[in-house]
């Protein structure tokens, strides 16, 4: 699964809607199943544009504007993930494919038109910051379920409480991360990362939720830098789901040239 992170960011792009549910579940699998498939897994493809608002620890602010589009393989399995920056100069035209894997290190490519390059970004990068943000590589497609042991720790009236160890914590920089997932729609709405010295140091918040052709989306979120300040916040327009996105648009050849789509 991939997790949260992403915010929920990029992460956060499309959720779908769920069932209310008659009475609480207390088994961990099947909640983290379920928020895995309402996070990123809603309708066959989708599309949004993409504001990052990036403020820093000293109250600079600096945007990015993106376009970003999801294909999915197979359903609640591999996906495709492709991002066209388009603002400001310094990043316009750069692509960022990913290749979304169930088992094993995801395949992403960064390609920078400054110097005509396409660069893998290996999987010990994935956790550094994207594009100067607050967000992560990882937090685009997301942090695989296998990777961490998962611990129910509170049902509220409006949560399910989960806490996640990583099982190879030197590939990480968090010793922890509790996330809270609506009871309602399986959505995350909060997770809070920790530190070896069992701080907050990092948290990730959905800020507004809106309807989306019958789906509930993430149309505003923000990760804020606890330890150093700053925060970057995510904010979404022209959002579609199911618009027969081609597999060809999610390869390599498409890096160096952008489809109609993302245009």
């Amino acid at each position: 699964m991939k997790t949260v992170s992403l915010t929920i960011t990029l992460l956060f792009l499309f959720l779908s809607a769920l069932p209310l549910q008659a009475e609480d579940k207390t088994d961990v699998a099947a909640i983290i199943d379920q928020a895995n498939l309402t996070s990123y897994y809603q309708g066959q493809d989708g599309r949004a544009d993409v504001t990052l608002t990036i403020t820093d620890n000293q109250g600079r602010v600096r945007e990015r504007e993106m376009t970003i589009l999801r294909r999915d393989v197979t359903d609640g399995g591999e996906q495709q993930f492709y991002v066209f920056f388009k603002r400001p100069s310094d990043v316009r035209k750069m692509t960022f494919l990913v290749h979304k894997k169930t088992s094993g290190d995801d395949d992403r490519w960064l390609y920078l038109p400054a110097l005509d390059l396409v660069k893998r970004i290996a999987s010990s990068d994935k956790r550094t910051s994207f594009v100067g943000s607050h967000f992560f590589y990882e937090d685009v497609s997301g942090r695989a379920i296998h990777e961490d042991e998962h611990q129910l720790i509170e049902t509220t009236d409006q949560y399910y409480v989960i806490n996640n160890t990583p099982k190879d914590p030197g590939s990480v920089e968090f010793t922890s991360y509790t996330v809270w997932i609506d009871k309602t729609n399986s959505m995350p709405m909060k997770a809070e990362y920790r530190n070896t010295a069992g701080n907050v140091y990092r948290e990730v918040e959905v800020l507004e939720v809106q309807d989306i052709q019958g789906y509930p989306t993430v149309t505003k979120s923000r990760i804020r830098d606890l330890e150093s300040g700053g925060e970057t916040v995510s904010s979404l327009s022209n959002i579609g789901y199911d618009i027969s996105l081609k597999e060809s648009i999610f390869t390599e050849r498409f890096l160096r040239r952008p489809p109609r789509e993302v245009r």
